[in-house]
């Protein structure tokens, strides 16, 4: 692989499904008035549009530097006077895409909160917390704009910065929280909005969380975690199962098996062994080393720790065994998920059908020649596309829909599609790739990235907006003006959204999926 092929490589990887491309939201601000609003540790001062306002860079904890590196989050300090609410706290520390220097303003002390609140008078309303995606190693809260979420559904929308790669998931001797500091942060976050909601009218008894690729993930955890539990009410999945897998060489060429949990005790054995490529012997080293040099470890840490005080029990373990908080949940995907990372495959040439059939037998081995008859690249438009649904189906969907069926025993569950191929690449794919509905496409969906939809996209936005703060409102997307969105538990289908309105779809039946469940 070339030079120019491991740099790309790499930039694709560093996002995994995060925004971290530096988009700037389109303002439709009019003149700028001021809100105050007094939180529980001092006043802060907001910016209206005359629709809503923003309340940016508050901390809702103390900066997790120093001594308290490696801890558990604490309270942050009150403040005296009125903080400034126009400017955005700092992005928790991560590197460029070359793994190379610390992204520019990114830091240690970034544990701060945004909160957008409709001016529309009336009783508490829903809360909506979201949790950023970028494989727990990069992307920041303050990427997504929540304008059109909260004006649209009359919801107050909350985004976090939450602790990220080798300082929010490090696993050492001696930390019995190892690889679960940016989950922590994440609680103190949601503990924060029970203490404040009501400042921004909204109603702390009436909390969703939710979340895209890590932050779908990271809202599986909470799900799992006794520490969360009675902090939100309502759940939104997307592109994040808790049992999201891969087998080796599917997701990129050359990864290894992949999942997304691991015991403490292996972290620990990880944490004590990485740390020596530092110079590093125990963890008063740690906590002195320089951030940039800890986050090149981070490849070594993208796993939340089970066996620990906030993960107990493994997320999927929990989710058989009817551990954890019991809510609703809308648990989803994007139709394509995999045509964010294919273009990888053809950093070295175009991916033809021999390409198509050595990956199968690299990713599948003897069960190959099983894949080929199940998904014939001869259906398809090229062989990339074949290889795209083979892990759209197999590592993404298939494994989501799985889970929703294990939650879908206990409480209500609503499933989605993304399934709009008309998507405008927000992300710098090569020229002429097909893209479809990728990893992340629904994203401009609901939040404003700025102008990226048509009037037919937009009509899309809209109607998953309405669904998705019904929920937040009431636990049940359905609305008036809206196609039925039947429980999964009853139906076995979930909802399709694309250009030309919602559909029900029997989304196990499209992707395959009994047949992925009976591969062994």
């Amino acid at each position: 692989m070339t030079t120019q092929s491991v740099r790309r490589l790499a930039a694709a990887l560093t996002v995994t499904g995060a925004l971290t491309v530096g988009i700037t939201a389109v303002s439709t601000a009019q003149e700028p008035q001021a809100d105050v609003v007094r939180t529980d540790k001092g006043p802060v001062r907001g910016v209206a549009d005359g629709r809503s306002v923003v309340f940016n860079g508050i901390p809702y904890a103390a900066p997790p530097v120093g001594a308290q590196r490696f801890t558990l989050p604490q309270p942050a300090a009150a403040w005296s006077g009125v903080r400034d609410g126009s400017k955005k706290g700092a992005v928790c520390a991560q590197t460029n895409t070359e793994g190379t220097a610390l992204l520019p303003g990114s830091a240690e002390d970034c544990l701060y909160l945004n909160v957008t609140t409709p001016r529309k008078p009336g009783k508490p309303k829903p809360v909506m917390v979201w949790l950023h995606g970028g494989g727990w190693n990069n992307g920041s809260g303050n990427d997504y704009d929540g304008t059109w979420l909260s004006e649209t559904g009359d919801v107050v929308v909350v985004s976090i910065n939450y602790r990220l790669g080798t300082l929010g998931f490090l696993g050492y001797p001696g930390l019995k929280d190892s690889g679960t500091y940016g989950l922590a942060d994440q609680q103190a976050a949601l503990r924060w909005v029970q203490r404040n909601a009501r400042a921004f009218g909204g109603d702390p008894r009436n909390v969703t969380l939710l979340g895209e690729s890590a932050g779908g993930l990271s809202t599986c955890a909470q799900l799992a975690s006794p520490g969360a539990r009675g902090l939100f009410h309502k759940a939104i999945i997307e592109s994040g199962a808790c049992s999201m897998n891969w087998p080796a060489d599917l997701q990129y060429p050359g990864a290894t098996v992949q999942d997304w949990w691991a015991p403490r005790s292996e972290l620990k054995a990880t944490g004590e062994t990485v740390g020596k490529q530092i110079g590093c012997d125990d963890l008063a080293c740690l906590r002195k080393a320089d951030p940039l040099q800890l986050l090149t470890l981070t490849r070594y840490f993208g796993h939340g720790g089970t066996g620990t005080p906030l993960l107990p029990v493994d997320p999927r373990t929990a989710l058989k065994a009817g551990i954890g908080s019991r809510v609703p949940v809308i648990e989803g995907n994007t139709r394509d998920e995999q045509a964010y990372f294919g273009w990888l495959f053809e950093l070295d040439g175009k991916f033809d059908e021999a390409k198509y059939q050595q990956y199968l037998v690299k990713s599948f081995g003897d069960r190959a020649a099983t894949v080929a008859r199940r998904y014939p690249s001869s259906k398809y438009d090229s062989p990339m596309q074949a290889w795209n649904t083979v892990g759209s189906d197999r590592a993404w969907i298939c494994t989501a829909l799985t889970d929703s069926k294990q939650r879908a025993k206990r409480a209500p569950v609503y499933t989605y599609s993304f399934a709009d191929r008309t998507a405008t690449p927000y992300l710098d794919f090569p020229p002429g790739y097909r893209t479809d509905a990728y990893h992340s496409s629904e994203l401009p969906y609901l939040f404003d990235f700025g102008p990226l939809l048509n009037p037919a996209q937009q009509e899309v936005s809209r109607t998953m907006l309405r669904y998705w703060t019904n929920f937040a409102r009431t636990g049940d997307p359905n609305g008036p003006g809206l196609p039925v969105w039947k429980q999964y538990g009853r139906s076995g289908t979930g909802q399709s959204f694309q250009v030309g309105g919602a559909t029900s779809v029997d989304l196990d039946a499209l992707h395959n999926c009994d047949f992925w469940r009976g591969l062994k």
